[in-house]
């Protein structure tokens, strides 16, 4: 069944009217379908199913910690890039072992935290980063497990700012220098060594980049085995991509296919794990958002709707195109061409450009496919609180983050006593 579909002329979240959601809880808010996060996942496992294997969720796609709940009862394991989302795992009931902690700048809390909450590993991007995490791993008394991770410097063809595995971008290590760090890594007492990890990019919708950059790491791996450096799994993250308007990304399963032949042509019969986000959690989800004005002008017909770029900051930040539809749907009278925009004092606050709808002020609207760097990325950008979040089950549906109010925007904000009056 797919998440969000009409029934009776009515966009429905799994078996519940989008509208009937919308008038309890107020827009912008959004929807997600528990029953397509954990379908998305259990895809990418059974794609898996022929080798040892491990899907971690990545966090950073959508955080909210029932989703990661709904997840961790699927028995996924979990990407994070931070020690708060480190916290938000355990919060929502994930098992610490099932954690590798990622990114290129993780203070000495963050590494200190994740070492004494006993995570699966640490991937390391960096020549400094392995002796700090020595260092504290030394005076915690424990080893840490760590990854290093290769820049194996492959265009992944996306956009340029989800990029991240080309030598001038800031990830990883570069694969021509990751030797010396291995070899540094083997003489410090308390490091252990336990796989190799990549990712280059997000969003990626042909898999010869993956191809590529999985022959170069096993390139790597034969090198550190001929060095008597033992490599026990491999992390060969995420990015792939979904369909937003006319992309045709592969599916899981011809996504493992793909790695599973270069594998097979390296004769490597090691673990692998795989970190996708976006693939789990963007069709999961849609922003819904209510009609304030329709605003005809010479040039272009507006509709101003509630939502804005604080809510969701793909369209302005990575001039995403994202799919809308009404809620209800449109009777025969002729449609007319929009730019859905929103309140902010901002000319890229928008949602959508040069859209065919039929929208009238009252009317209310979904953007498709807003489950994953939506809510996340939301901001308090013009004192505006952060929308609601609403978990889809069936015909039950829970409200999983309140709206936030104003005072609670402010309220950590403080005038100093010689200003107040």
């Amino acid at each position: 069944m797919e998440p969000f579909q009409y029934k009776d002329g009515q966009l429905h979240a799994e078996y519940v009217p989008v509208a009937e959601i919308a008038s309890k809880v107020g827009t912008p808010c959004y929807i997600y379908s528990q029953s397509s996060f954990e379908r998305n996942w259990q895809l990418f496992d059974e794609a898996f199913s022929g080798r040892e294997h491990q899907v971690r969720y990545s966090v950073k796609a959508n955080s909210n910690i029932a989703v990661l709940a709904v997840l961790a009862n699927m028995g996924s394991g979990f990407g994070v890039i931070s020690g708060g989302e480190l916290k938000r795992v355990l919060r929502a009931g994930g098992k610490s072992s099932s954690v590798v902690f990622s990114g290129v700048g993780k203070s000495e809390d963050e590494i200190r935290y994740a070492l004494e909450q006993e995570i699966l590993g640490i991937n390391l991007e960096s020549e400094g980063e392995l002796h700090r995490v020595n260092r504290i791993a030394s005076e915690l008394g424990k080893i840490a497990n760590v990854s290093v991770r290769v820049n194996p410097d492959i265009d992944a063809k996306t956009h340029p700012h989800i990029t991240t595995g080309l030598r001038e971008n800031k990830f990883g290590i570069p694969v021509d220098e990751a030797c010396t760090v291995y070899r540094q890594a083997a003489e410090l007492a308390h490091i252990r060594i336990a796989g190799i990890a990549m990712h280059i990019g997000s969003q990626i919708t042909s898999l010869d980049p993956f191809a590529s950059a999985v022959d170069r790491m096993l390139n790597l791996v034969a090198g550190l085995e001929r060095e008597g450096i033992r490599i026990h799994h491999l992390d060969l993250g995420g990015g792939l991509g979904i369909r937003y308007r006319d992309e045709i990304p592969p599916t899981p399963e011809q996504y493992a296919k793909a790695i599973e032949e270069v594998l097979d042509r390296h004769q490597v019969n090691l673990p692998v794990s795989i970190d996708p986000g976006r693939a789990i959690a963007a069709e999961s989800g849609i922003l819904v958002s209510c009609v304030e004005y329709v605003k005809h002008g010479e040039v272009k017909n507006f509709a101003v709707v509630d939502a804005a770029m604080n809510d969701l900051i793909r369209p302005a930040l990575y001039d995403a195109w994202m799919d809308i539809v009404p809620v209800q749907q449109a009777d025969e009278s002729p449609l007319q061409t929009f730019d859905i925009v929103g309140p902010i004092c901002e000319t890229s606050d928008f949602l959508g450009k040069n859209r065919e709808l039929n929208l009238q002020p009252g009317a209310l609207i979904a953007v498709k496919s807003a489950g994953a760097y939506g809510a996340v990325m939301s901001s308090n950008y013009n004192s505006r609180g952060r929308p609601a979040e609403v978990l889809v089950k069936g015909r039950q549906f829970d409200v999983i983050r309140e709206r936030e109010t104003i005072e609670e925007v402010i309220a950590k904000e403080w005038i100093p006593t010689r200003l107040a009056s």
